[in-house]
């Protein structure tokens, strides 16, 4: 099965405010999800985003490294590993490229203007790679629309 890497690109959006629903998407399928951020803070504002994404609902999830990391639909951490949750999708919050295990079926990779360069360079080389299937996506008006 080859891996799906989806590039979104937030433009001048905040990717706390496109990664929710693109989360709930994944939760709705069943899905498991390991959202993947370098930074200590970025983790955190992406724990609290997905807290308070809806005023009368939350997206469960936790950050990795506790004892519950197994019950978690989301597990937040600051790198691509084999995450305890059993999670097939990885989504890039930060802009940066990790190489996927082959545990995951999925790569969803969010970038903004500070990091098109390096998502366009990421895209190419991808492209000359057997077993990838690549998607673009950009973040128009509250919605993700696709481009190809």
């Amino acid at each position: 099965m080859p891996l799906r890497v989806d590039f979104y690109l937030v433009g001048q959006g905040d990717a706390l405010v496109a990664l929710p629903p693109l989360a709930a998407a994944a939760m709705k399928a069943g899905q498991r999800m390991l959202v993947v951020a370098g930074d200590g803070g970025q983790r955190q504002r992406i724990s609290q985003a997905l807290w308070g994404w809806r005023p009368t609902s939350f997206l469960a999830h936790g950050e990795a490294g506790t004892e519950h990391d197994a019950s978690q639909p989301i597990l937040i951490a600051p790198d691509v590993t084999d995450p305890a949750n059993g999670a097939r999708i990885a989504l890039l919050a930060d802009g940066q490229w990790r190489e996927m295990g082959e545990g995951f079926d999925r790569a969803l990779l969010l970038f903004g203007e500070a990091t098109r360069g390096a998502a366009r360079a990421v895209w190419t080389m991808l492209g000359q790679r057997e077993g990838v299937e690549r998607h673009f996506h950009e973040y128009v008006e509250g919605r993700w629309v696709a481009r190809g």
